[in-house]
């Protein structure tokens, strides 16, 4: 109730009530939609071989949505109505990737890269949980699945090769130009404004076309476009931290600027630019992807989700996983990096903390 001679404010007093609602956990009555929504992917995935390829997307799309918000019940119903089960979902299935990328080296897998092997095998297989090529084979007769780890591996590599780069030698830039304003301050902003105003995706097909394209040049050539976001983000935390009262009394103890830098600014600064790494990562994934899709990227007969996108596209019609698996691969990969990102800057990013 407001004071007396004091006039309400409607969305004042409707917050209590808002905050309440969204506290209550999702209605029970949701939890068999996971069944059905398993039931449905089995279907457009497997049994429904002689329709079009719309109807058993769309099966399969519907039974993820489904079956999500039955698992989203169930989970809220057993750990309350704060349980974020997409969270959990996404950091369990970067945990699934990481592992394929780590072990596909020594997993017991059926060809998928070089096409002398695969000679007399059977093309474009549909995918069959449990047959010998359970995501199915493509135009050569190439596991998918064993595609699609060496894949992620790929894209893991470029992509947190790419990020560590850009960490380092933007966030050592944005750091000094933080703290030391000034001139230092101003031609790091042009520069990162330059960088950040030219098209990425010119850029990086002019370097593609200038050097020979590996894992490492691709992580050196994608570096480029984090390098300019971590410089900004370490000078704003930079200049956010630089007032704050543990470095005023390092300053006030006769502490340099060395010292200041490395044991009072990095450590605060390193917490929230780590946060935005799942965010650049989860970007270069898509830039590298791109970049193997147009055809120059890593080149076949190293499969990255690209490259086998656009192996594909042609049979499309007739075999919708050919483009699909990798497709729905890289979207979840890049979802959940950016799931778990917005988690990890709620809790490390002072700026997120206060809102």
């Amino acid at each position: 109730m407001s004071e007396v001679g004091v006039p309400s404010d409607p969305q004042v007093e409707a917050e209590p009530e808002i905050r309440a609602r969204s506290a209550e956990p999702r209605p029970f009555w949701l939890s068999p939609l996971l069944p059905i929504g398993i039931a449905s992917i089995f279907t457009g995935t497997m049994v429904l071989n002689d329709v079009t390829a719309e109807i058993r997307v769309l099966l399969v799309l519907a039974g993820i949505v489904g079956g999500y918000f039955g698992l989203d019940a169930l989970c809220q119903r057993r750990w309350g109505a704060s349980f974020d089960t997409s969270a959990w979902l996404s950091g369990f299935w970067l945990l699934l990737i990481g592992l394929s990328a780590i072990t596909v080296a020594w997993l017991p897998l059926n060809e998928s890269k070089l096409v002398k092997n695969t000679i007399g095998g059977t093309v474009r297989l549909r995918p069959d949980l449990f047959s010998e090529h359970p995501l199915g084979t493509n135009s050569q007769a190439l596991d998918i699945l064993g595609g699609v780890m060496w894949g992620a591996r790929t894209s893991l590599i470029i992509s947190l090769g790419a990020v560590a780069i850009g960490l380092l030698i933007g966030g050592i830039i944005g750091i000094a130009a933080g703290y030391f304003r000034g001139v230092l301050d101003s031609g790091v902003g042009i520069l990162a404004d330059s960088l950040l105003a030219f098209p990425p995706l010119i850029l990086l097909v002019a370097m593609a076309t200038v050097f020979t394209q590996n894992q490492w040049t691709m992580a050196l050539e994608l570096s480029l476009l984090g390098i300019p976001t971590y410089i900004r983000l370490a000078r704003a935390n930079t200049l956010t931290f630089a007032q704050r009262e543990f470095v005023l009394a390092a300053k006030a103890m006769g502490s340099g600027d060395r010292r200041v830098i490395f044991r009072e600014l990095m450590p605060n600064v390193a917490l929230p630019m780590v946060s935005y790494a799942f965010l650049v990562t989860a970007v270069l994934i898509v830039a590298e992807a791109s970049l193997s899709f147009l055809g120059v990227g890593i080149q076949p007969p190293e499969p990255t989700w690209g490259n086998m996108i656009e192996a594909g596209q042609e049979n499309y019609k007739d075999h919708p996983h050919l483009v699909f698996v990798p497709g729905i691969v890289m979207f979840m990969t890049v979802f959940a990096l950016n799931r778990v990102g917005d988690k990890a800057r709620e809790r490390w990013d002072p700026r997120e903390a206060q809102i």
